[in-house]
């Protein structure tokens, strides 16, 4: 029986192959749209999770509430916090890992120089992290002068030799010595570019400003990071409870910022890496549930053509129902055929899910920063995936099995049957809810451009054009700036050369303890601090509003400051005459400001800009900024530049940035969002066209009949083509409607996250819900116009 079910179900596919290729299209796509999302969801909550002890690593973080707003103070910590916590709270940590910057250093062997990315950490790191060691053990850092690298550092360094007791030299001035080799970390773990650790006490002890920071006891210094693995009979909210209140005993002077230590477990350094100014976590968590949120709606919008074809093809069965019922059949069989018709359609659009998600993962992969495979041994995926086709079957199965097999015989065969004027009402609100999700991600994916398309147009307040950026990683770069700037300045490819404490687009150090004449003495100041050399503005392209630059002629320059508007405005002066030859204090040193620049955009660009300040400081030096000329070949000038570096620092590579690059950067999360949700939208409009389209053929064909009449009666192609739209373009402006105040709504929550923002105008509803009506006309009209054009002898001959 199952056969003959299975064997009729197919011959009806072939026999309406339009409407086979529509539902069984639609639903695909749907589907593959959904498992693709899916899978980016659960490799978002799966990340880190590589970790054997990822439900008790945490991160030592640091907030506070500044103006009466909860603010975010980073993952940086101080150095006397990381003893503090394993002399007195022994009985919560297991682990208390010191942690520099992971960065990136030079590491040598013989003649083979890379540039790898890695971090100073405490010795018990390797087994809190579980690395999983293909040569050595996890006790590699116990020695000082030792280092552990990954597998693929391993093979650049040595190919094929055994790497273990090898001497690296690190950053051209350390000789250590190979102690590990572990498997490189996977791509969906916060540590997946640590490609070498060595040991803490090796940075402390090169470090003279790190030592300074530990024998003073720097409190206020948050400079390193602190990881920590609790023991296993204590609470992320318990320990957090116990420490939080540390620094604050230990720093009175900072207590109107009421500076708090949480744990954020490791479960949420990925999605909640953040608080909002109400104290909230925050951060990739509401991307997770937004797509997530879209992969639903995407997939109940396939789900629906799916059940409005089926549901409208399934009344022309009726004279079928009757006749089988006529001839013995009973209303089980009839339920069984049914069923087994809908399963067919779903499991065959299942399959081609597959090889669409498939096919389209590379690409995925490529546009959203994954290495996601298809999840072929993963027994949840299967069983989602056939709980969702038995659902999806049963639903649009339901009414033709349970309503049509009910009919008397007897009124369908004399052609009385009638399946009643609300019959197709259900039909219409699933288009209106179609047309709803879908013109909610067109308005949604035009104003997520419109913002980024903002930011981009934002005056940054300098110069990207040309400007490189060199870390400075070994101390032959770091004490010969004259030689190296006058060898760049001989080259005749560099117009300026300067270094500055972090590049021109972070601002790497805030401070307080500022003082200044007219200073409310309520106002406890917080300022971005940067140390540069007197060619900084030049090299940056400064725009002064008040004042100049900073210059060699002066001698007082050396303790001269500049100041960005932020600054000016936040010190309460309201014209930057009224700073300008005033005098700074930052503890007992005093500083004259000689300029003020309008504001540099060196964060986020989708933020206020920080009140900053910049001191001349020749000693406080990270990065070198290189200004190329204008006009010469970019790899010419490039060559030029990098024989200086390495003739200076013959043992570092030439690496660098270019900054217009950098800046870019910082549009990526946003730029991903918008790509993807410009993708799913034009899916979405994709699947709900299908469906209209197939729902137009279906109501041309219902209505031949009357065409035919009304051709005889004197009705035109285009009164007949306006008669078979009219009915879905009143679907589609209900659906714009309904669409506007919940796209306005929560587009306008989204924005509020920015501080620098766009408005949302009034046109781009009106641009979406003209596209949609016009979509909508294309669509149908190909049906409605093939209808009115039809013979109507042909039409109205007898059945």
């Amino acid at each position: 029986m199952l056969n003959n079910y299975l064997k009729i179900a197919f011959r009806n596919l072939i026999k309406n192959k339009g409407y086979s290729a529509i539902n069984i299209g639609g639903l695909a796509v749907g589907m593959a749209v959904a498992m693709i999302i899916g899978l980016w969801v659960y490799d978002e909550f799966a990340f880190d999770r590589y970790h054997r002890n990822y439900d008790r690593i945490a991160k030592v973080v640091e907030r506070g509430v500044f103006e009466g707003k909860t603010f975010d103070g980073g993952e940086y910590t101080s150095y006397p916090l990381g003893q503090y916590l394993r002399e007195h709270h022994k009985e919560d940590f297991e682990y208390v890992i010191q942690s520099s910057w992971t960065d990136e250093h030079i590491l040598a062997y013989k003649d083979n120089r890379f540039t790898k990315t890695g971090a100073y950490l405490s010795g018990e790191a390797p087994h809190m992290f579980t690395l999983q060691m293909l040569r050595g053990t996890r006790d590699g850092l116990n020695e000082r002068n030792s280092i552990m690298i990954a597998e693929s550092v391993a093979k650049a360094l040595f190919g094929n030799e055994n790497p273990m007791d090898k001497i690296v030299k690190l950053d051209n001035q350390l000789d250590v010595k190979v102690t590990g080799v572990y498997e490189d970390l996977p791509y969906n773990t916060e540590f997946r570019d640590l490609t070498f650790v060595a040991p803490w006490d090796l940075y402390v002890a090169t470090q003279n400003w790190v030592q300074e920071a530990r024998d003073k006891e720097q409190w206020n210094n948050n400079s390193w990071q602190l990881l920590a693995q609790i023991r296993s009979n204590s609470t992320f909210e318990g320990v957090t409870e116990r420490i939080k209140n540390i620094k604050m005993q230990h720093t009175p002077e900072a207590r109107f910022l009421k500076p708090q230590n949480y744990l954020l477990p490791m479960s949420k350094w990925h999605l909640y890496g953040t608080w909002d100014d109400r104290g909230q976590p925050d951060g990739r968590i509401r991307y997770v549930w937004l797509f997530a949120i879209i992969g639903v709606f995407v997939l109940l919008l396939a789900s629906i053509n799916f059940m409005n074809l089926s549901t409208a093809r399934s009344e022309k069965r009726a004279k079928e129902v009757g006749i089988r019922k006529a001839i013995g059949s009973l209303r089980g069989q009839l339920i069984n055929q049914f069923f087994s018709e809908s399963f067919m359609v779903v499991f065959l659009a299942f399959i081609f899910a597959i090889l669409i998600v498939m096919l389209a993962l590379p690409s995925f992969n490529e546009m959203a920063d994954k290495r996601i495979a298809f999840p072929w041994n993963n027994g949840y995926f299967w069983v989602a995936g056939f709980t969702f086709c038995l659902l999806t079957g049963l639903l649009s199965g339901s009414y033709p099995a349970l309503y049509l097999s009910s009919f008397q015989p007897v009124k369908v065969l004399k052609g009385t049957f009638n399946a009643g004027r609300f019959a197709a009402i259900p039909r219409k609100v699933l288009v209106v809810l179609q047309f709803t999700v879908s013109v909610t991600l067109i308005i949604g994916t035009a104003i997520v451009y419109k913002q980024i398309q903002h930011a981009k147009n934002r005056p940054v307040g300098y110069d990207r054009a040309g400007l490189i950026t060199v870390e400075i990683n070994t101390p032959e770069l770091r004490s010969q700036y004259n030689r190296l700037r006058g060898a760049l300045l001989e080259t005749g490819a560099v117009l300026e050369m300067s270094t500055s404490s972090s590049p021109s687009t972070f601002v790497g150090s805030n401070n307080g303890g500022f003082s200044w004449p007219g200073k409310d003495p309520n106002l406890h100041e917080n300022f971005g601090t940067i140390a540069v050399t007197h060619d900084f503005g030049k090299t940056m392209g400064w725009q002064f509003i008040a004042g100049r630059d900073f210059s060699r002629q002066f001698s007082t320059d050396s303790s001269a400051m500049v100041i960005n508007e932020s600054a000016l405005k936040y010190m309460g002066f309201s014209k930057p005459s009224e700073i300008i030859d005033q005098t700074v204090k930052w503890g007992e040193t005093p500083h004259k400001v000689v300029g003020v620049i309008r504001d540099m955009v060196m964060g986020s660009p989708f933020s206020l800009v920080r009140p900053t300040l910049f001191m001349v400081n020749y000693g406080w030096a990270n990065f070198i900024n290189v200004k190329l000329k204008p006009g010469l070949p970019l790899r010419e000038s490039l060559a030029k530049v990098g024989a200086v570096f390495r003739e200076v620092s013959p043992g570092s590579p030439f690496d660098y940035k270019f900054t217009d690059e950098q800046y870019a950067l910082k549009f990526a999360a946003e730029e991903r969002i918008a790509t993807l949700s410009s993708v799913f939208a034009v899916l979405a409009i994709l699947i709900s066209c299908l469906g209209l389209f197939g729902l137009a053929s279906f109501t041309a064909e219902q209505r031949t009949k009357e065409i035919g009449v009304r051709k005889v009666l004197g009705a035109s192609v285009s009164n007949l083509w306006a008669l078979l739209s009219r009915e879905f373009v009143v679907l589609v402006i209900i659906s714009f409607l309904i669409s506007t105040p919940f796209a306005w709504y929560f587009l306008n929550g989204w924005l509020e996250k920015y501080e620098y923002r766009t408005e949302i105008p009034w046109w781009i509803f009106a641009a979406a819900g003209l596209g949609a009506l016009a979509i909508t006309l294309a669509t149908v009209s190909y049906q409605a116009v093939r209808a009115a054009l039809l013979d109507p002898v042909k039409s109205l001959k007898s059945e």
